[in-house]
This record gives C-alpha cells, sequence and structure tokens, in this order.
C-alpha cells in the first residue's frame, strides 16, 4: 500500500521527484530566515515605541511607516537586479547572491545606533525579499514536473510564513541583542547547502548552448541513474530531447525578446488576469496586515494580548499555506483564488464592522472575535492569493516572455508593497481601522468578480507552452 503511495507521480517522495524536494527544501531555508526578518518586526516595533531595548526609540507615523516600507525599496531593487542578472549568470548564482544582503540586515540590526541602520537594513532585507520572489519561482518552474509544480512553488509562501510564525515568537519572548545571531545561522547554513547540492537548471544551460551541462542537471533533479532500467532511461532522454529542441527550434525561441513578442495575442491576454492578481495580493492588505499585525490587535477593540494573537495569526498562516501545497495541483489554481478572494472580502468587511461597533459599546466579552476574524482572513488569504500567487503568475505569461514578464510583473508587485507597507499605518490613523479594511475588502472584492469570469485554469501547464 505505501509503495504504491510512493509510486504514484504527484507524490512528492516518487523516486523521481526526490531531489526535486531536496532542492525546494534546502533553497528556502533563506525563505524562512526571511520570513523571520518580517514577523520579528512586528513584535519589536511596538517595543521600539516605549522603553526601547536601543539607545532610541522610533516614536512618529512617519519613522514607523518607512521603517516598514524601505522593505518594499529593497524588494522592487532586488527585482530587477536578480530579473537582470538571472539570464546572464543562471539561477545558482542568484541564489547565491541572495543571502549577502540579507545577512547584512541583521548585522545591522545587531549594531543599530540610530533609525537609519533599520531603515537600511529593511532596505537590504527587501533585495534579498525581492530577489528570492525572482529566482525561487522561476528555478523551481524550471526543475519541477508540471504535476508537482504547484505544490513546490506553494512551498515558497509556506517556508516565508513558517519564518514569520518564529519571527513573531523570537521577537516577542527573546532580547533584541540575541535575535540575530540565532538568525545569522540561517544564510550561513544556506550557503553551503546550495553550494555543496543544488545545480544549474537544464532549461538555462540549454539556452546557453551547454547541452552535456544541462543532460547531467536533468539526469540529477529526474533522478535517473546510469543503473535504471534501460527503457526508463530511454523515456527519460525522450523527454529531455523534446526540452532541448522545444527551446532550441526556430527563430522564434532563439533570438532575442523583442517589444514585438509582448504584444502578441497570448501576451495582451495575460495581462489582465496577472494585474488584477498583483493588487489583489498586495492591496488586500495580506503581507502588509503581517507585519503591522501588533498593532493592528491593540487597536481592534479586543482586551487581549497583540502578540499572543499575533503569535496565533502565524500559526493559523502556515496552516492556509500548507493546505495550498496540498490542494494546489488538486483543484486548480482558479478555484482556490475565488475561495481565497471571497473569504478575505468578507472577513475585513466584518472585522471593519466590529472595530467600528467597539468604538462606541463594551465589547470585552467578545475580545475573541477579532482574533477570530483576522485568522480567517489571513488562513483564506494565504490559501489563494498568497499561496498560490507565483506559480499562477509564471504560468499566466507566453514562453518567450515568461522569464522577463514574471520577473517585471513582481517589480511592480514590490512597488504595491511599499505604497503598501507606507500608507497603512497612516490610513489606520487618519481613516481609522474599520475604514481601512473595508477599503482593503472592496478591492478583493472586485478581484473575486474578475478571476470568476476573465481568470484562466493553468494547472498542468507545460512550460515549454504558451
Amino acid at each position: 500500500m505505501l509503495m504504491k503511495l510512493f509510486q504514484r507521480p504527484n507524490c512528492l517522495l516518487n523516486r523521481r521527484n526526490r531531489y526535486q524536494l531536496l532542492t525546494t527544501l534546502l533553497i528556502n531555508v533563506i525563505s524562512i530566515s526571511h520570513g523571520i526578518g518580517i514577523g520579528w518586526l512586528s513584535p519589536t516595533l511596538r517595543k521600539l515605541q516605549s522603553d526601547s531595548p536601543l539607545d532610541f526609540e522610533i516614536t512618529s507615523e512617519f519613522e514607523i511607516s518607512w521603517v516598514g516600507s524601505t522593505l518594499g525599496i529593497g524588494s522592487v531593487t532586488g527585482n530587477i537586479l536578480i530579473g537582470s542578472l538571472i539570464g546572464r549568470f543562471g539561477s545558482k548564482r542568484c541564489l547565491l547572491f541572495i543571502a549577502i544582503p540579507h545577512t547584512c540586515l541583521w548585522i545591522l540590526v545587531y549594531l543599530a545606533q540610530s533609525v537609519e541602520y533599520l531603515y537600511v537594513g529593511r532596505l537590504l532585507g527587501g533585495i534579498c525579499g525581492g530577489g528570492m520572489y525572482i529566482v525561487h519561482p522561476i528555478f523551481l518552474s524550471e526543475i519541477a514536473d508540471a504535476n508537482i509544480r504547484g505544490t513546490f512553488s506553494a512551498m515558497v509562501m509556506l517556508s516565508v510564513n513558517v519564518g514569520v510564525l518564529v519571527g513573531y515568537v523570537m521577537g516577542t519572548h527573546m532580547s533584541y541583542y540575541t535575535i540575530p545571531w540565532i538568525v545569522l545561522m540561517f544564510p550561513a547554513i544556506y550557503l553551503v547547502t546550495v553550494l555543496l547540492f543544488i545545480k544549474e537548471s537544464p532549461m538555462h544551460l540549454i539556452r546557453m548552448g551547454k547541452y552535456s551541462a544541462a543532460e547531467r542537471s536533468f539526469r540529477y533533479y529526474k533522478n535517473i541513474k546510469d543503473t535504471d532500467n534501460i527503457n526508463d532511461q530511454t523515456q527519460a532522454m525522450e523527454e529531455f530531447d523534446h526540452m532541448k529542441i522545444a527551446m532550441t527550434k526556430g527563430d522564434q525561441l532563439k533570438d532575442a525578446v523583442t517589444l514585438k513578442d509582448f504584444c502578441t495575442k497570448p501576451a495582451l491576454k495575460a495581462y489582465g488576469p496577472a494585474l488584477v492578481l498583483l493588487i489583489a495580493n498586495q492591496f488586500s492588505g495580506l503581507f502588509t496586515m503581517v507585519n503591522y499585525m501588533s498593532d493592528i490587535f491593540a487597536k481592534s477593540g479586543s482586551t487581549m494580548d497583540p502578540n499572543t494573537c499575533t503569535i496565533i495569526i502565524g500559526a493559523v498562516q502556515i496552516f492556509g499555506t500548507y493546505l495550498t501545497t496540498l490542494l494546489c495541483d488538486i483543484w486548480g489554481r482558479k478555484l482556490l483564488l475565488l475561495v481565497s478572494t471571497a473569504g478575505v472580502a468578507v472577513s475585513l468587511t466584518a472585522f471593519g464592522l466590529f472595530t467600528q461597533y467597539a468604538q462606541s459599546h463594551d465589547v470585552s466579552e467578545y475580545s475573541w472575535v477579532p482574533l477570530l476574524l483576522m485568522s480567517m482572513d489571513i488562513c483564506l488569504g494565504n490559501i489563494g492569493l498568497v499561496g498560490c500567487f507565483f506559480v499562477s503568475l509564471v504560468e499566466m505569461f507566453p514562453v518567450k516572455i515568461r522569464a522577463k514578464a514574471a520577473s517585471m510583473a513582481i517589480v511592480v508587485c514590490s512597488m504595491f508593497v511599499f505604497v503598501m507597507l507606507n500608507i497603512f499605518p497612516i490610513c489606520m490613523k487618519q481613516w481609522g481601522i474599520s475604514a481601512t479594511m473595508w477599503s482593503c475588502a472592496g478591492i478583493t472584492a472586485f478581484s473575486f468578480v474578475y478571476f470568476a469570469y476573465f481568470l484562466k485554469e493553468t494547472k498542468g501547464k507545460s512550460m515549454l507552452e504558451d
């Protein structure tokens, strides 16, 4: 029974998939570490506003918003930098590079003498995250089989969310100066494992004309040994030859990408869904709220400890993304995105109504309601809008412009990250928490209607087809 389960093509422990799974787990060490940097800020920011462990305090809305939003500026920088380097230098070198700014982040956190140290540190953390969100989805899409690609892509955000929870816990219960020393172990382990166990993707090597190295890489990721059954080896090599021919035939794929390639019918059809996906992903507030979660609970009318609520939300977030890894390649991307957008819109609307009611009534008996509603929001948001984001975005675009279009889309997403991280605390102060939540709910509701009518399912789509 167990052996039959392992032999299923979509089983991650299937013999063919094992090195793909190992690679996914290893490269996501940096995703966990990046998530720690995101989650750590929420409880730490509250500490820095009063009884600061440092020689300075962060008191103004301006400083709070910029400590949060410099991550977005760094993310744009990382997107552009890695997006321009990945075609020339390949995924492996880019994977190694993103560990450098992340390491510098924690050094600056430890040495911080003023708020400017945190600005620069968050900027560098953003460069790591922005580069990671480019190289991870592209690299995984190039090494993973189509029937498990969605699961592996969802593991990126699952790993980030694991890190966010760890960051919440560490920021709440550990000394400010102890945390950097612990977290610095993650990029060190990551660098060693990438150097030793990660090979360049076969698709990149084919583009570079390194066909022998591409074949070795293909055999490695598909776990094809010289001692295997001759029929299995022949079938695998036919698959490799098909990939090689598809990527080198005719002028269409040999020529450099031009502006005309971005104006083809398949490309134009992809822009609308991609833009709405980007807007829904960020202006739903899912990522922004993770950064300011403790402040949100402090202003929600609940009497529960904000940091405790934040830690619970971190666990719920992991559960939501884990569901994506189970369902993405079974139910498909579209259904999960519809469930996600509908759930977020309803949850945020209800959260806004509760906080509005709490301003004029005693709701101490119902302090659990904000936690419940925010848990629904984060869980359902992570099932689709977060968990399916990268795999859906990569699969939308035609093959010739896929890498460049996906990179540009993620640059736009990072710009939205900066905008939301910057304006969210200002909106909370100027509009109030209720109106801010209703605004996010309205945008998400529009996205639900758009996806219902215009989004096409891409489950099982080959990376060699438009």
